[in-house]
Formats: C-alpha cells, sequence, structure tokens
C-alpha cells in the first residue's frame, strides 16, 4: 500500500491525467496478450474500472492519480515476474479492501473466490509498510502464511515493493530509511528465495541509493567511466569463444557481458576492503544455449570444456547448480576464469529455459492448475516454513531472524549414510542435520561422523558432506545448544525439549509450593499463585515453581505474608518498592516528527549515547533509536544494526541530525595498508600530529612480508576532519588503502 498525500507536487492537467490512466491500462493489456484466453478482457476492464473508481479521489505522495500504483505494479506482475491474467486482477485490486469502501464480498461476486482469497492475503499484509507498525515481525508472519497458501500473494507483494521503491523519492527522509532498510533485510532476499534474480538486485540497488547515497553515486560514476573499456574488454573476452562455439556447430546460443549490481561490487568492495578499481568481477559474461530438454546438461557441460580450452579456470570457482539446482529452482553452471590483460571473469552458462527461471523465478515453474507437475523443491520449502510457523510459542522478532537465518540463506547439500540429498542453510551443523532427519534423532545426538571422520555436535557442515548421526538414549538437550544451531525447525524443537524437562522440573517445585501453603493456612489457587509469582518477580508460574524445585527460592518469606481467607497478601514495604514512581525516568524522547538536533541549545533536555557499534561522529547520516532503558541511542544510517533496527523497529526511530559544534572531539578509528618502509610511520604521524593537530589515542602497527597494517584510533571534530585526513594520508608514498573502522573494533 502506498501513502496518500493531498499536495500535488506535479502538474498535469485533469485531461493529461485521464490520457496518461488510459496509456498505462492499454500498455497492461498488451504486455498480456499471449496469455488472453476467451472473457479476460472483460474481467480485466471490470477490475480496472473498479480500482479506478476506487480510488478516484485518493493521489500518492508525488501528487499523482493513485490508480497508477496499481497499474504499475500490475505491469510489474506481467512483464516482469511473467504472473498471468488472475495475478493481474489480484495486483489492480490490492489496496481496494484496505482503503476504498469495496470489500472482499464484492470482488467474490465480481470475478472468483480465488482472487478473493489472493486479494485477501494481500490486504492482511498491506500494513507491513506501515512506519508506526509496532509489530513488523508479527505481521511478516502473515506475509509468510499466505505465502504457504498461495505463493502468488507473495509474488503480487514483491511486485507492490518494487515500485514503491522505484517512487519511494517524494517520501520524507526517515520514512525513506524505513522502507528502505525493510526492503534490504526481508524483501530482496525474498526474491532471491523466489528465484527473481533480477527484481532482488533493483530492490538492492534501489535501497542502497537511499540508505548508502555517496557509496551509490560513487559506484554508478565510476560504472559509468569505464563502461567503454569495458565493452572494449567484454568483446575482446568473447571474440575467441564465438568463434568456437560456431566452429562447432549444433550450438544455437547467444553470449554477452552483463554488468554487477552496484550493490554487489560495493558488498564485495566492503567484503574485502578493497577500491572499486581492485574490484576485478565488475561484470559476468553469460552464455545461453537453445538446446533441447534432455540435451541441456550435456550442451553445458560441452560449452564450458570450450571455455576451459581457451582460458585458464579457477578450480575452486567452479558452480554446478545442475546437477544440484538450488532450492528456488536455479540451474546454470558458474566458472570463473583468467581471461586477457590477466583479468578474472566469471562466466555463466544455461539453456534457455534455465535462463527463463532465473529471470521469472517461481513464476516461471510454479504450476498452479490441478495435476501440477511436481515442484518438490519449493513444496519442500513451503512445507519447512509451515512447521515454523505453527510454533506459536515463537517470539516474533526470533522468527524473523531464524527464518532469514534458515530460509532466506544459500543453501549447502549434505548427504545421508544412504546416499539421500538434504538442503541445509549455510552455516550449519551436525546437530541441524540431526534434527532435519527427526527431531528424535535431534534431541538425542550426542555427535556425527562427517565423511566418516568422528566431530562434535557443533562442527560446521561443508556442501557435499556426508553424514551420519550418533545418538545416545540419555542425553538431553540444554541451553547452548541454541547457540549451536542456526535452522529455524532445530531452535524450535530444542526450545520444546527445554520447556518439557523444565515443566517436569517444575512439577516437584509445584508440590512443594502446595504443602507449604496448605501448612501456611493459605489455598493452593491461582490468585495466590500470580501473587507469589509477581513477589519473586518472575514472569510466569512456571518459573516460580521450577526456582522453587532447583532451591533457588526456598519460600521462608511465606511467614512475612498476610492470609485473609484463602487469599495471600504480600508484606507492606514491598509494594511502594514495586511502584515507585517514575521520577528519576530518561527525558522523556520528542514526538516522531521533531527535530532532534544533537549537541544544539535544546541537546541538554535530551539523554542519548553514540551506538558502540558504528561510533557515529558529527557529520555522519545518523538517526536516533528509542531503547528500552537507555533512552536515545544514536546510530549511523549505515551501522551493521541499522537495516535491522529500522525494519524490526520503525517505530522507535527519530529523526536526527548534528549541530555544528567544533568545541567536542570524537572517538574514530581508521586502518591503513602500505609498503613497509623505512619512516613510513614517522610520515603519518608527523601528518596526523603535526600538521593535521589532530590527537591520537592509539596506534598499532603490525609488518609482515613487505606490507605494513595499522590500526590507528583517533580523536576528531566532524566527519569533514575525517575525510580530510583520509585523503591525505592516501596522497602519502607507499599508501594503498585507508578506511574507517566499520564496526565496534573502534571501541
Amino acid at each position: 500500500m502506498d501513502t496518500v498525500a493531498a499536495i500535488p507536487k506535479y502538474n498535469l492537467t485533469e485531461d493529461q491525467e485521464k490520457k496518461l490512466i488510459l496509456r498505462e491500462y492499454r500498455a497492461l493489456l498488451r504486455s498480456l496478450k499471449p496469455k488472453l484466453k476467451l472473457g479476460d478482457k472483460e474481467l480485466l476492464r471490470t477490475a480496472f474500472e473498479m480500482a479506478a473508481e476506487a480510488h478516484k479521489t485518493m493521489r500518492r505522495k508525488s501528487g499523482e492519480p493513485y490508480i497508477l500504483h496499481p497499474l504499475a505494479v500490475a505491469r510489474i506482475c506481467s512483464e516482469e515476474i511473467g504472473l498471468g491474467v488472475r495475478s493481474t486482477i489480484c495486483a489492480l485490486l490490492h489496496d481496494t479492501v484496505e482503503d476504498t469502501d469495496i470489500t472482499l464480498e464484492d470482488i467474490e461476486r465480481e470475478f472468483s473466490g480465488e482472487i478473493a482469497r489472493i486479494v485477501d492475503g494481500l490486504t492482511k499484509i498491506s500494513n507491513v509498510v506501515d512506519v508506526n507498525a509496532s509489530r513488523q515481525a508479527e505481521n511478516f508472519k502473515k506475509i509468510l502464511l499466505t505465502l504457504t497458501d498461495d505463493p502468488r500473494v507473495i509474488l503480487i507483494k514483491l511486485a507492490d515493493r518494487l515500485h514503491n521503491m522505484r517512487t519511494l523519492d517524494s517520501m520524507k527522509r526517515e520514512k525513506q530509511l524505513k522502507i528502505a532498510s525493510e526492503t534490504v533485510y526481508v524483501y530482496a532476499p525474498l526474491a532471491h528465495r523466489m528465484g527473481l534474480y533480477t527484481i532482488k538486485t533493483e530492490l538492492e540497488d534501489l535501497a542502497m541509493k537511499y540508505l548508502e547515497p555517496e557509496e551509490y553515486r560513487e559506484i554508478a560514476r565510476k560504472l559509468a567511466e569505464t563502461k567503454r573499456e569495458r565493452s572494449r574488454y567484454i568483446n575482446e573476452f568473447i571474440k575467441p569463444l564465438k568463434d568456437k562455439l560456431d566452429k562447432a556447430g549444433g550450438f544455437d546460443f547467444d553470449i554477452y557481458g552483463r554488468p554487477k549490481s552496484i550493490h554487489s561490487i560495493w558488498n564485495k568492495m566492503r567484503k574485502k576492503g578493497v577500491a572499486f578499481e581492485e574490484v576485478y568481477d565488475l561484470f559476468a559474461i553469460r552464455v545461453i544455449l537453445n538446446s533441447p530438454p534432455e540435451k541441456e546438461k550435456e550442451d553445458c557441460w560441452k560449452v564450458y570444456s570450450m571455455i576451459t580450452d581457451e582460458y585458464n579456470p579457477s578450480p575452486e570457482r567452479l558452480r554446478d547448480w545442475l546437477s544440484n539446482p538450488k532450492s528456488n529452482g536455479y540451474e546454470a553452471l558458474h566458472t570463473t576464469v583468467m581471461g586477457p590483460q590477466g583479468k578474472w571473469v566469471e562466466v555463466q552458462i544455461r539453456s534457455k529455459r534455465m535462463n527463463e527461471i532465473a529471470e521469472k523465478g517461481l513464476a516461471a515453474h510454479w504450476k498452479y492448475k490441478e495435476g501440477a507437475a511436481d515442484e518438490s523443491r519449493f513444496d519442500k520449502w513451503f512445507q519447512q516454513i509451515r512447521e515454523v510457523l505453527n510454533n506459536q510459542d515463537n517470539d516474533s522478532i526470533d522468527f524473523l531472524q531464524d527464518f532469514k537465518t534458515s530460509f532466506l540463506a544459500e543453501e549447502i547439500y549434505v548427504y545421508t549414510p544412504k546416499g539421500d540429498v538434504k538442503m541445509l542453510p549455510v552455516g550449519s551443523t551436525a546437530l541441524d542435520f540431526a534434527f532435519s532427519i527427526h527431531s528424535a534423532i535431534g534431541v538425542q545426538c550426542i555427535g556425527a561422523k562427517v565423511n566418516h571422520k568422528l566431530v562434535p555436535i557443533s562442527h560446521k557442515l561443508r556442501s557435499g558432506d556426508q553424514v551420519e548421526i550418533i545418538t545416545s538414549g540419555k542425553q538431553k538437550p540444554n541451553e547452548d545448544w541454541l547457540g549451536i544451531v542456526v535452522t529455524a525447525k532445530a531452535k524450535s524443537k530444542i526450545k520444546d525439549a527445554l520447556k518439557e524437562e523444565k515443566r517436569k522440573i517444575a512439577d516437584e517445585g509445584k508440590y512443594i509450593v502446595q504443602r507449604r501453603l496448605e501448612n501456611f493456612g493459605a489455598a493452593y489457587n491461582q490468585h495466590n499463585i500470580d501473587i507469589l509469582t509477581a513477589f519473586y518477580k518472575l514472569s510466569s508460574s512456571l518459573d516460580f515453581f521450577y526456582q522453587v524445585s532447583v532451591r533457588n527460592i526456598d519460600l521462608k518469606e511465606l511467614k512475612e505474608f498476610q492470609v485473609l481467607g484463602d487469599r495471600l497478601e504480600p508484606p507492606k514495604p514491598v509494594r511502594p518498592a514495586e511502584q515507585r514512581p517514575a521520577d528519576n525516568a530518561a527525558p522523556s524522547v520528542p514526538r516522531k516528527d521533531t527535530e532532534l538536533i544533537i549537541f544544539g541549545e535544546s541537546s541538554d533536555r535530551i539523554v542519548y549515547t553514540l551506538a558502540n557499534c558504528c561510533k557515529p561522529i558529527p557529520g555522519d547520516d545518523v538517526f536516533g533509536f528509542v531503547s528500552v532503558g537507555k533512552g536515545l541511542t544514536i546510530h549511523r544510517t549505515n551501522c551493521p544494526n541499522a537495516a535491522k533496527l529500522m525494519a524490526n523497529y520503525g517505530h522507535r526511530v527519530v529523526k536526527t541530525k548534528w549541530a555544528k559544534n567544533k568545541e567536542i572531539s570524537f572517538l574514530t578509528g581508521i586502518r591503513i595498508v602500505g609498503m613497509d618502509d623505512v619512516g613510513v610511520i614517522n610520515k603519518i604521524t608527523n601528518l596526523i600530529s603535526g600538521e593535521l593537530k589532530l590527537n591520537i589515542a592509539a596506534l598499532t602497527i603490525e609488518a609482515k612480508d613487505g606490507l605494513f597494517e595499522g590500526n590507528i584510533r583517533i580523536y576528531v571534530h566532524d566527519k569533514e576532519e575525517l575525510d580530510e585526513l583520509v585523503i591525505r594520508l592516501k596522497q602519502l608514498n607507499g599508501i594503498n588503502t585507508v578506511v574507517r573502522y566499520d564496526t565496534e573494533t573502534a571501541s
């Protein structure tokens, strides 16, 4: 759903608006033409008119007519995801039930129960975009419930999110940050899992445009500058391959270069700590073969063989998703080879059918009709999600975290002793594998044999491992196990087992409490148990009984309680302490729409702390986060934890900006790598202390094999000063890279 505003920011006459709407509608019809059956056109017309009428008084933030949003979402569904007529009708109606007077009954009467059900699914999850939703993860759970009923719901939702991201410019800055964080945290991985690589890439790039504007612009500029040079190189690389394939004959193929996305280039720069110029695979070469289904694999391997005859491959960079497709259906052969001028180049080989699946993902091979073909990988994935969703005890935020690691991560393939393959997320351990076979095997797991070698339950598995689980009837899960596993199934089964164990121990405590109360002349009833639980500051009666059973509570304070009839009254002094007035509570945080100025005149009225995870300094793009018990914490918008905070707790984010104040210095850190040369340390310290007059808090230098790495903790007044320092250091002879610490390493 999109936010509505009454103030138009663009100038179109009513007549021009009507023409624009009609043009969009006709473009939608054109894109659906191959899929239209008898009567479909009339249904589409009805849906369009229904939506146009329902939204006629509404406008988007940009001022344009609201109906352009559902039309754009419908076109994305049809053109970019490859969905059919019914899904397009749902996309046109996706906001009507929530925002207008149209009901689900109206939709069912006009179209069908199936369309009403999908629109209902979309309505239930529409408030995920709501900035004030206090339970983002709860809403996300709803998305997944509808996803497992009908995957089209999530595909239309992704189209909706993609259009909102494409038109995010007209939103306020804090809303842009919130929506972009949520996109990169949940929706981009979900698009990836659905096999929608193009959409996933665009979502990541658009999110980066708002979350990391400077880096985004810089990489985009450098890509534009190097475009001609890249094209020349791609042609040079492709020419011998094209000749080889033509000469071999029998291949109907396309071969072309494709630039990597800005987000993936930035990720590489960050992970490897390298500059743009040092990222070797700025593009990938694609070979698309038009082969019949029975010859696809054989042809792909033949082409692989020809490519590696021409260019030397890197053995550890071969990815064979032909023999073992990813669980989102992706099939291809990837290799990285040494091209001309000593540059590594990634080559992707796939058939036309595989390419269609890579572009359109789930929609390209999901069969909605009865008697559907076996979509076993997706079915298994949905089945696993259903299992986790049915476990109602899960805390929502934990659930979202578990969902990301269990279902949105890349997977590894592991074999059972009989040779059956199991798919698990990257990072899975032997214990995860045990639970994936059966909960009963998981709870009794004491170790495993991986490729016939004995390993502990915490051993991390790798693709291709063969695993045999060793069990013992005496084994019991403990709290530490939760830190060993990554899959949601294993976590929830361990929690269940721990709870069951706790319940058994608590039963003994219950018996002790019952006897003690009866001796004391008070009744054993729920009211008295609640009084005791509150008195000992525990969250549930189960905890209370458990603590009694393990002798952490000995109930001697019961003597101080009063018995009124069969009711217990806690001792008097406890009550005022329990309900102490909050006079020394942290000053209240400003309302959502106020501007918080840090170090301005009002700074004394607001209690805040600077986050240790990202060490913000004046000039950084920052936001305030209201944390329970700590007041306001200031984070950088590119903080490692920012996406998680804004996606899960958007309602606690407060808009902040820096006020100029040169009096206060901030501790930050930089890492320098360069050639280990005589006097290099002297040059660095002279520049920092002598020329720029900055205080060094700590300096560590390590030299190895002719290179040195220096970590400097330093006091600066603001980001300008830090940027100036980085530029000046880079100008020194022998210095390779200078980067600011990104995480808590500076603390």
